[in-house]
Order: structure tokens, then sequence, then C-alpha cells
């Protein structure tokens, strides 16, 4: 499974940015994958944001985006997408996506390497 990040740029703070997670090759459904986002800001460690069961109906988020980002996915496009909202100069980040064959979001959210696929990152930069 090959992951594309996309979607980062350059944003006033207040603003909104949707990032998208593609699936190459296998497909997510191929083993029903989680797929979870995660950020890393210079100098500090990679954290966890979000992640979605393969059916959509479980997500967990970090509790400093509860209330402005929104995980979703589409399957039939093998893409998962944050929609990130009310933007804060804190938010900026290099974002990562990542597939995991057997965690779920809640375990995803307990780690921040580890999972079976990752994607090279997107930068997301909010200005104040």
């Amino acid at each position: 499974v090959q992951l594309q990040a996309s979607g980062g740029g350059l944003v006033q703070a207040g603003g909104s940015l949707r990032l998208s997670c593609a699936a190459s090759g296998r497909t997510f459904s191929s083993y029903a994958m989680a797929v979870g986002w995660f950020r890393q800001a210079p100098g500090k460690e990679r954290e966890f944001v979000a992640a979605i069961s393969w059916s959509g109906g479980s997500k967990v988020y970090v509790d400093s985006v509860q209330g402005r980002f929104t995980i979703s996915r589409d399957n039939a496009k093998n893409t998962v997408y944050l929609q990130m909202n009310s933007l804060k100069p804190e938010d900026t980040a290099l974002y990562y996506c990542a597939a995991d064959r057997f965690r779920n979001p809640r375990q995803i959210s307990a780690i921040t390497d580890g999972m079976d696929y990752w994607g090279k990152g997107t930068q997301v930069t909010v200005s104040s």
C-alpha cells in the first residue's frame, strides 16, 4: 500500500484546509484498515491527531483539535480526509497519514510510530 498525503498549504489563523490521504497499490479495503493522521512540528516529537476505523463508525481525536478537525473517509475512492477548521498557528506542522491492518482508532491514538504503512507528509503552515 502506498499512501500519498496532499492538501497542505499556507493559511491565516482561523482559516481552513482539507487534507487528503490517497491509497494506491493495495487499497484500504484489502485489509479493512484504520487510518490515522499524525503531525510533527519543527523541534517537536510527532503526535497523533485523528484516526478513523475502516467503516468510519469509530473516530478518535487528540484533545487539541476536537471540535475543529473532522476525519472522514471514502473507501470507494480509497481516500481519507482531514477537514481542518479554525486553524491556529500551533497547528503548523508536517502532517502524515498512516494505515494499519490490525489497530483500531483508539489503539492508534496511543502511538506515534509502528503503523504498517506511512505516507510522505504534507506541510501545513498557519500564520498569525
